[in-house]
């Protein structure tokens, strides 16, 4: 199979030019830790229908609700046992309808997490696979290879140590002697074998099953990883992708860094007919179905190809996300994406937190070039949360100002930083244990949000129960603490989110407009948008007045009008302002 350039597909005819999507606010949903109902300190779906009113007074278009499925939980959901239920401590299949129900009168739909790249070693089909043995139909589900010399190649997982498993330790039988089976992730997670017919239909009955009972689209996990190179060779970086031994030298504190998503496991040409074929299956049996991927890949360029017509509808966009605080580098990731998504008729799509990063408000703190993808714990460079704060509000209010579809994930819009001092005792990621305790991993961003200002869990469980520890003080991020106060980060978002809407920028364009260095001015439509990342306050002249602004006025001497209508953004601030017409408005830049 041969790659084809985003540019050559992109006289496909595009049928879905009006979707939702297109200018979609998102919301994630981490149900384990959003709201807790029975008390057992696990969040469940029971929990957040209890939220629906958080959600509709938000504005959000959508949520995206992550893994819910059985699961032994060895990565938090996304090691699945059984594809077409829901895990008993989230509730019932019937709890779930009801949810959907829920959203759908509230006018927001619903996005599910899809897992297609592997399966928990508890699902059927692999504990199958171990009882047939060697050579077998179950065995080819999965990658199993054969090999005298120790692993059939050089792969390393992505959460540390090589991604071979041994399968003779597990089954005890002496046919399986130097048989492995693949897994990029953790050991309990096996790769499938996107060559077997079974695995493409299983994935066929996941979409129309879950399209039936009401879902509205899908973010497909890992849609760079499917398919891997013929043959299965070496790669150039080897099965050190934490750079563990660095870490364990005398220089390790500095070196933790994830090594890249590329290779020969990664990003091949055939992951493509596999979304086409999603497509197709999806166009049967609804309209407007939305596939989101996340796809680590190297540029914009090749994100770019997994939103063709006949493809994805949407791809995370990656480099948004880890720009930093660096205006030249967030113009740069702004006008390539634009670029490249238009080349193909699709939206881009903007990110700032999920449940695999640091929040935000906590690495935006931080320089632009310090690598925060290991996580943050008590022994690392605290954040300073005034600092990331502002300049989380900032960004986000700039990114709600862009045209295209914005994500955002729970706990962002009450401002919530990073647990950064969490005990090494609570740490409950793979990656902690896989790394021998040298990566901290993501539990930070993924801690039980608060829902009122004081008690043992601060509303999120009805027992004090929490499945990973909260921080002190953390009820004060809280949406009982927040409401009704102007300035609160809750207010700027349901604020910037119902205008965005009323001033139709999701399906608008940008025009670059002159600033200094390390400021960013742009119109859409009508509005202008601007992010001031320097020091020192900025006046903007020949502007009208603000609309909304990341600061509150009584705080910092800014959106000040001048005589000449300028207007003065403080540091680390953003804001919208009024712009004579003239610009372009309406409809996707295309």
């Amino acid at each position: 199979m041969t790659s084809t350039s985003s540019r050559s597909q992109s006289l496909t005819p595009r049928t879905d030019t009006d979707a939702w999507w297109r200018d979609a606010v998102i919301y994630q949903i981490y149900p384990r830790s959003f709201a807790d109902a029975n008390g057992d300190g696990i969040g469940d779906i029971q929990g957040v229908r209890e939220h629906v009113d958080h959600l509709a007074a938000l504005g959000v278009d959508a949520v995206w609700l992550s893994p819910f499925y059985p699961s032994p939980q060895v990565d938090a959901g996304y090691d699945v046992s059984d594809y077409f239920d829901l895990a008993p401590e989230y509730g019932s299949l019937e709890d779930l309808d009801a949810l959907i129900t829920d959203l759908h009168e509230a006018g927001i739909r619903v996005v599910i997490d899809l897992v297609p790249n592997h399966s928990s070693d508890q699902h059927e089909w692999f504990r199958a696979a171990l009882d047939a043995g060697p050579g077998s139909p179950e065995r080819d589900r999965y990658i199993f290879r054969h090999s005298d010399d120790g692993a059939p190649n050089n792969w390393g997982s992505l959460f540390g140590g090589p991604a071979w498993q041994p399968v003779e330790p597990i089954t005890g039988r002496s046919e399986d002697r130097d048989w492995y089976y693949l897994h990029l992730f953790a050991a309990e997670q096996p790769d499938f074998n996107w060559s077997n017919e079974d695995v493409h239909e299983h994935f066929r009955a996941f979409l129309r099953f879950w399209v039936e009972r009401g879902i509205d689209g899908f973010r497909v996990d890992v849609a760079h990883g499917l398919v891997k190179a013929e043959g299965l060779p070496d790669d150039d970086l080897g099965p050190d992708r934490w750079n563990v031994v660095g870490l364990e030298g005398e220089d390790g504190a500095a070196s933790r860094e994830k090594l890249p998503d590329v290779g020969p496991a990664f990003n091949q040409p055939g992951v493509h007919d596999i979304y086409r074929e999603w497509r197709r299956v999806l166009d049967e049996v609804g309209q407007d179905i939305l596939m989101v991927a996340e796809a680590w890949v190297p540029t914009e360029a090749e994100a770019a190809l997994y939103v063709r017509a006949d493809e994805m509808s949407q791809a995370f966009n990656f480099p948004f996300l880890i720009a930093g605080w660096d205006a030249a580098e967030l113009r740069r990731v702004i006008d390539v994406s634009l670029k490249e998504y238009g080349a193909v008729g699709a939206p881009a799509t903007w990110v700032l937190s999920n449940h695999d990063v640091v929040r935000h408000a906590s690495r935006l703190s931080y320089p632009a070039d310090m690598d925060t993808d290991s996580g943050i714990g008590p022994r690392d460079p605290q954040p300073d949360a005034e600092l990331g704060l502002a300049r989380a509000r900032a960004a986000t209010l700039f990114m709600l100002g862009l045209p295209g579809s914005a994500y955002l994930y729970q706990g962002e819009e009450l401002g919530l930083p990073e647990h950064t001092t969490m005990e090494d005792e609570a740490r409950q990621d793979p990656l902690w244990e896989r790394t021998n305790h040298l990566v901290p991993g993501r539990d930070g961003c993924r801690v039980p949000l608060p829902w009122s200002r004081d008690g043992a869990s601060y509303g999120y469980s009805t027992t004090g129960r929490t499945w990973l520890p909260q921080p002190e003080g953390w009820g004060e991020y809280s949406p009982e603490a927040q409401d009704g106060r102007e300035d609160s980060t809750l207010d700027l978002y349901r604020r910037a989110i119902a205008l965005r809407r009323d001033r139709r920028l999701g399906r608008g364009a940008v025009e670059w407009l002159a600033a200094e260095p390390g400021v960013l001015l742009l119109r859409n439509g009508s509005t202008g948008v601007a992010l001031n990342t320097t020091e020192h306050p900025v006046r903007l002249e020949g502007v009208g007045a603000s609309i909304i602004t990341s600061w509150h006025p009584a705080d910092q001497d800014g959106a000040e009008a001048g005589d000449a209508g300028g207007v003065v953004v403080p540091p680390n601030g953003a804001c919208w302002l009024e712009l004579p017409a003239g610009g372009p408005d309406g409809g996707d830049p295309r």
